[in-house]
């Protein structure tokens, strides 16, 4: 920082000593997105810069405040320009406007998705089922129960989620690096993320496929044998 160099270096504009007062916790001051980089706070007696922002807690409406502030710089100096006066939530929301915009698409895209996956494993359960009609009836007329046949398509059926679920996740563990400017305070490969959406898509694969596996319970061994 050029503290331990003569102010004679700098034209005497600056004071260049310094003692530590203390110490911070780290702020991401350019965007949730930044990495944190090493950073001191002067007093504006030692560098000058020229513009700073000024902060202003207060319980009374913002209109008011800002009113005040505009009021009070006025009185000060009438030359000096007051510019983007606003509250902290707009300024939070506006920082990260871009990235939960995104978020919120993929979280569409992901929804669509998802509802896709149940109307496609339905469907090929579905058929499944009626190429094998004869083979369930024939299992029912030689003793086995309506639960066990419904619980035989229904294991094929969420065997069948669970493989893709494997594969899914693999391409998902290599792909989500993608998502890291994204996300702040987490990370783009959390284990819970992953357990919760194998979860969730197991479950969909469950219900879609405990249809057709009512029916299969109920075919008619009869009617099968005659088919």
């Amino acid at each position: 920082l050029g503290w331990d160099q003569d102010t004679a270096a700098t034209g005497g504009n600056m004071t260049l000593g310094g003692e530590i007062v203390g110490v911070v916790g780290s702020v991401k001051r350019r965007g949730l997105g930044q990495e944190i980089r090493p950073e001191t706070y002067a007093s504006y007696m030692q560098p000058t810069f020229p513009s700073f922002s000024v902060v202003v807690r207060s319980t009374a409406d913002p209109s008011i405040v800002m009113s005040a502030i505009r009021t009070q710089m006025r009185e000060i100096d009438r030359d000096l320009p007051v510019s983007e006066l606003r509250q902290l939530q707009e300024l939070v929301a506006s920082s990260v406007s871009r990235p939960r915009f995104y978020t919120t698409l993929l979280g569409v895209f992901a929804a669509i998705a998802l509802v896709l996956a149940a109307v496609g494993i339905y469907g090929v359960i579905s058929y499944a089922v009626s190429l094998r009609t004869r083979e369930l009836g024939i299992r029912i007329a030689l003793g086995a129960t309506g639960r066990q046949v419904s619980g035989l398509v229904l294991r094929q059926g969420v065997s069948l989620a669970l493989a893709g679920v494997v594969a899914g996740a693999l391409g998902a563990y290599w792909l989500t690096y993608l998502l890291d400017t994204l996300l702040f305070g987490v990370t783009s490969r959390d284990a819970l993320t992953f357990v919760a959406v194998a979860g969730v898509l197991t479950t969909i694969a469950a219900i879609a496929s405990y249809i057709p596996a009512r029916r299969a319970a109920r075919v008619d061994p009869v009617l099968a044998m005659r088919e």
